[in-house]
């Protein structure tokens, strides 16, 4: 369905939703499109993604995905805008509408799955809206989204924004954007994998490293299998998704994977033929057994480490989750990748590898009274979960006392937001 002007609008309303592009962003040369629904998108958000500045993240097929096992059960509305510049695509927001005990809130269409999130910019998108203007052209997409009864919104939250998207300034950073509590990591690569690692790793961690894959190996012999077929993939993700279960209840981690929906999520991605060549599945045999599993995108040279997982018990000792996350490295570079993206998270293990750190960004703003509060008191929890995150005795605390209220709550499955990294998982170390 696309939108232009609100449903059953007037003459009177129509006209002003015409004169969205020159009343509010000032700039003839820009109009607005408003789609509310994927399919009648698809075509063109498609064509677009093939050369747009983005991330894996901001694929079609991984938001369809998204939005049919996840987002419409549960009653997100997409509000995907579409920006033209002289006719020419310049800009696509994947955005949505929720609905919270706040409030309706406008957030980015299956955030809480994307360690990523932002727009899709045309290469020259600079050129075609210069920063100061992005601000007027936030009031025009707001001001669209609203006109539309089923899609108005009480506040606006967009969280986990990179600061640059491509070669490109994110523009939301022309808005009052804010320091997301957690940052993301990657490194970048060359030459073979034995050359790239005697460079990170020092001669006496290599020993020990090796001498653990020694270890390993006497459990059987030491295979890195990628899947092939979407019987192969589907059989490495059920024992990813059991590996993380055991994982999460251990450590008191609220388990995002067994929230409605998500699991057919990553099956549908992982098996949806469009994605070919991008997904990569993947697992460490070790004899009979799958020590560790790993589904990760491969994109413009870059690998996205995005969910990964390991055996738990005695075998753990020898690292079956370093010994992949080896093979994983020496895949990458076979597949001609010169950046390994660990995506969000701060764990240690992500700073020992990675010599790039990067702050994401969030941008919130009530669009009325009740979202105003609601933007209030988000900002302040924020702001409080960056500050327990960046003590590490504070966070030691809180980690450990998550672990205790899981134990003596005998809880085995908790809801609740993600905020991506489930890539953060690399332990048996």
């Amino acid at each position: 369905m696309l939108l232009t002007a609100p449903a059953a609008a007037t003459d009177h309303s129509r006209a002003t939703a015409r004169a969205i592009s020159a009343d509010v962003t000032s700039d003839p040369a820009l109009s607005l499109s408003l789609h509310a629904d994927l399919a009648s998108v698809e075509t063109v958000w498609r064509a677009f993604e093939a050369g747009a500045d983005c991330t894996p993240f901001q694929m079609f097929a991984w938001h369809r995905a998204w939005q049919d096992n996840v987002g419409a059960p549960r009653g997100v509305k997409p509000a995907i805008v579409v920006v033209r510049h002289r006719g020419r695509l310049a800009l696509l927001l994947p955005l949505a509408a929720e609905r919270t005990p706040l409030g309706r809130r406008l957030v980015w269409h299956g955030a809480e799955l994307c360690d990523y999130n932002g727009p899709l910019l045309a290469p020259d998108f600079d050129e075609m809206v210069r920063p100061g203007e992005f601000a007027a052209l936030w009031r025009a997409v707001v001001t669209l989204i609203s006109d539309n009864r089923n899609l108005r919104c009480d506040f606006v939250v967009l969280e986990r924004m990179a600061e640059r998207i491509g070669r490109q300034r994110n523009p939301f950073l022309a808005l009052g954007v804010t320091v997301n509590p957690t940052g993301a990591h990657h490194m970048t690569m060359r030459g073979s994998w034995q050359q790239f690692y005697r460079g990170k790793r020092s001669s006496a961690t290599r020993r020990h490293d090796r001498s653990k894959r020694k270890r390993l190996a006497e459990y059987g012999e030491i295979r890195f299998l990628s899947a092939e077929t979407p019987c192969e993939t589907r059989a490495t993700l059920e024992t990813l998704f059991a590996q993380k279960q055991a994982s999460f209840a251990a450590r008191g981690v609220p388990d995002f994977l067994a929230r409605p929906g998500v699991r057919e999520f990553f099956r549908a991605v992982a098996c949806d033929p469009s994605l070919r060549g991008t997904v990569h599945v993947s697992r460490l045999a070790v004899g009979e057994s799958t020590t560790a599993a790993n589904l990760g995108f491969v994109f413009r040279g870059r690998y996205y480490h995005v969910l990964a997982s390991y055996q738990a018990g005695d075998i753990a000792r020898f690292g079956p989750g370093t010994a992949h996350l080896h093979d994983l490295m020496d895949y990458a570079l076979g597949r001609g990748c010169s950046e390994f993206d660990f995506t969000i998270g701060d764990e240690t293990y992500k700073r020992d590898w990675c010599d790039v750190a990067e702050r994401l960004i969030d941008f919130r703003e009530g669009l009325s009274a009740r979202g105003s509060v609601a933007v209030g008191a988000a900002a302040a929890a924020m702001q409080a979960k960056r500050v327990i995150k960046q003590s590490p005795t504070l966070w030691a605390a809180f980690s450990h006392g998550r672990r205790w209220l899981r134990y003596f709550s005998g809880a085995t499955h908790h809801s609740g937001a993600v905020s991506g990294g489930a890539a953060a998982e690399v332990s048996g170390q």
